[in-house]
């Protein structure tokens, strides 16, 4: 794959520049998101070996234009001189026909005010990879490691993976002109071991913005994950209670993203959605606690430098030092709540809309060391490897789901495992019981996020080790 900005939309910048100047005669407001994104996506496993495009890659516009009332929008795979008028006719139609909901007596609708940009013009490049994708070396790497697994007796299915994406952007608007172009990499293993009639599984995802280190990531970690599957066999289930915790920075960013990031995504707040507005410049977690969220935070595979609606990027304080300083937003959320964007709006697509989206969510690293965390518990667990999470930003309710928990007993790890771990709880109750933060700190972004149940992008989570006090069942 080409390391280079898309000769695409270098192409077709000239003819987007000309639909701009043709849609200021008619609106006060208009702009244009260009993608043009590829990836591939490998997964060796047992049985089956597949190589093939990922399903992120994506080529097409979206055109935004202000109405004097609201805001339209109309999408596109193809803009050429053969189709140009009837594209501007389509968004000429699809304003009028928003702008005629938007004043009608039977469609609640908000009056948006115009939107202000300051100019820039500006080219980003993020390219770290120290040598172009090789699709046959990296499938003959992920085979011996899949044979190298598989000398684990206990063993029945290996499943590795890589997907490595580029994505391209291009925004357009009378007062900006903005190009980015960067990578992000995912890698995974997951085994399932079986022991007579039981059977198990572990798995393990890495990500970051280049595919080298990352398919080393996964080299370095495939026998651990398969080794993890194999404790799993004798894991028991947790007793209900209420216990002392220590969090990998994996179930760390769990808690981020699912008990408290959707929370602050300040559509909701337009919605009504959200009970974190009340709580604005007031003690919401330990002193302890600082947690930042924005694209411009550790890169990852959400780590940009502007957003689908031409902001740059952020590195926003959410928490600071226990208190809740802010949420983030989108542009048109921001403007209904009278304040300044984020940076945080995101599409699936370029056939969807905007909402407000998480990009790196994480929790600020501390002093303590992992080590004199243990021993400051006389009953608990190290809680790791994230299964699912769930958010409740109405009611703040949290439930995370972790696949290990490894007893702690008298200050030391007993080599006991419970599983499957479940987090529940209210999530100030959660937040204020951290008594002790480590200096370690991680971030990963190996899943998806949806609003919802829909709108999938990717996100990142992490931080460090947190000591808490947690309901476990």
């Amino acid at each position: 794959m080409d390391y280079q900005y898309s000769e695409y939309l270098r192409s077709q910048k000239p003819i987007f520049q000309r639909l701009i100047r043709e849609l200021q005669q008619h609106f006060i407001y208009c702009s244009v998101l260009v993608t043009d994104s590829k990836g591939i996506s490998i997964r060796v496993g047992t049985q089956v070996t597949s190589v093939g495009d990922s399903p992120l890659k994506e080529r097409g516009f979206v055109v935004r234009v202000y109405n004097g009332v609201s805001y339209a929008e109309y999408s596109g795979n193809t803009l050429n001189d053969a189709n140009f008028l009837a594209t501007v006719d389509a968004v000429l139609e699809t304003a009028q026909l928003s702008k005629k909901l938007a004043q009608s007596e039977h469609f609640q609708s908000y009056v948006y005010p115009l939107m202000h940009e300051e100019p820039l013009t500006a080219h980003y490049e993020r390219l770290k990879d120290r040598e172009v994708v090789n699709e046959s070396l990296i499938v003959e790497r992920l085979t011996a490691l899949k044979n190298k697994c598989h000398r684990e007796p206990l063993l029945i299915n290996c499943n590795l993976g890589l997907e490595h994406v580029i994505i391209n952007k291009m925004f357009l608007s009378p007062q900006r002109d903005l190009e980015q172009i960067y990578t992000w990499t995912n890698t995974m293993v997951m085994g399932v071991v079986r022991r007579d009639q039981k059977v198990q599984y572990a798995y393990q995802s890495y990500s970051g913005v280049d595919h080298v280190s990352q398919l080393e990531s996964v080299e370095h970690g495939a026998m651990e994950t398969i080794d993890l599957a194999i404790d799993l066999l004798e894991a028991k289930p947790v007793e209900p209670g209420i216990y002392d915790v220590i969090t990998s920075p994996e179930i760390t960013g769990l808690i981020a993203h699912e008990a408290f990031g959707h929370g602050v995504e300040m559509d909701m707040f337009v919605k009504q959605r959200a009970k974190a507005v009340e709580f604005i410049g007031k003690p919401i977690a330990s002193s302890l606690v600082t947690m930042h969220e924005g694209a411009l935070g550790p890169e990852n595979v959400s780590s940009y430098f502007f957003d689908d609606e031409g902001i740059l990027a952020h590195d926003t304080i959410v928490i600071e030092k226990g208190i809740l300083k802010t949420g983030i937003a989108d542009t048109l959320s921001a403007m209904q709540l009278g304040i300044e964007p984020t940076g945080n709006g995101k599409r699936q697509s370029f056939e969807r809309k905007t909402y407000t989206r998480m990009t790196n969510t994480y929790f600020e690293p501390g002093h303590d060391s992992l080590e004199k965390m243990i021993e400051s518990i006389d009953n608990g667990y190290l809680v790791s490897t994230m299964m699912s999470g769930m958010e409740d930003p109405k009611n703040w309710g949290i439930q995370c789901v972790a696949l290990v928990g490894r007893e702690i007993k008298n200050g030391r790890l007993t080599g006991s495992i419970v599983s499957p771990v479940y987090m529940t709880g209210y999530v100030p109750d959660l937040l204020q019981s951290i008594s002790m933060v480590s200096r370690d700190f991680e971030i990963d972004g190996g899943g998806m996020c949806g609003k919802g149940y829909k709108e999938f992008v990717k996100t990142a989570g992490g931080g460090p080790y947190l000591k808490a006090r947690v309901a476990l069942s």
